[in-house]
């Protein structure tokens, strides 16, 4: 049997707002696998977590959960998106990685050894907590140091935390973009929609040129790694953890403090 938390993790990879299951999917995998949907209506990933645990409850066992995992990360599914195959694989490997399961790039499902125990993730979550708030790091950042983010390595908790700036742009701007091209429409542009500064000197337009430059590239760097490389080949260690949520708690104070310029 998962575990309650696991199977919320499960359902939150699989049920991820721009990288998860579209409504029609969800209801086409469940009927494949034979599974109850008692809830249709919600949210995505409520939808399925109330039908992934309602399963398990009946079943006695989890297999209904690896059924429907395995048909979600099927490549077929996901011909032409390899960045959400990839995303949704990272996003699954955390959240099995205290079950000793792992989905390789070919979809299939794998017994590995446990990332972590459970005592061990959250001693190393609570140390880089702690870190970050000596530095004075954001919130929105900080609710990214979870046992389950850092229980291998501090890589997905990093990862995490880059998807909450494009999520920040988004609900600030109504924009539905992602990667390179929220940032262009959100930080390039004459004017921007959203500015860090009047913009009323070279100086001023240097600078918000290069914020934006500095956001391309940390989506860059973290946003389409899983589409390359697999995470195993990146061990992060806890300082460099470190800098880079600092990085990411100076680009969110910016978009906080960001003004919209009137567009004619």
């Amino acid at each position: 049997m998962f575990r309650q938390e696991e199977v919320e993790a499960i359902a939150a990879a699989l049920g991820d707002t721009v990288y998860g299951l579209t409504g029609s999917e969800i209801g086409h995998m469940l009927a494949i696998c034979r599974m109850g949907d008692p809830t249709p209506e919600i949210t995505k990933r409520h939808r399925i977590h109330n039908a992934l645990a309602a399963d398990q409850n009946s079943r006695g066992n989890r297999r209904g959960i690896l059924a429907f995992m395995r048909n979600a990360m099927k490549p077929e599914r996901h011909l032409g998106r390899p960045e959400r195959f990839e995303t949704m694989r990272a996003n699954l490997n955390t959240a099995l990685a205290f079950a000793g399961l792992a989905f390789d790039a070919g979809g299939n499902l794998h017994t590995v050894e446990a990332a972590a125990t459970i005592g061990e993730a959250e001693r190393r979550a609570n140390e880089l907590r702690e870190g970050l708030t000596r530095r004075g790091v954001h919130p929105d950042v900080l609710r990214f140091c979870k046992a389950e983010l850092v229980a291998d390595n501090y890589f997905h908790a990093v990862l995490e935390a880059v998807k909450s700036v494009a999520t920040k742009m988004r609900d600030r701007t109504g924009l539905s973009d992602d990667g390179a091209v929220l940032v262009d429409r959100v930080l390039s542009g004459e004017p921007p929609i959203l500015a860090i500064n009047p913009l009323t000197t070279d100086s001023h337009r240097s600078e918000q040129k290069g914020f934006a430059n500095l956001v391309r590239g940390a989506f860059g760097m973290f946003r389409n790694v899983t589409a390359h490389e697999a995470r195993i080949l990146w061990e992060m260690k806890r300082e460099d953890a470190e800098d880079l949520f600092s990085l990411l708690s100076l680009i969110h104070r910016r978009l906080d403090a960001a003004s919209m310029p009137p567009r004619t």
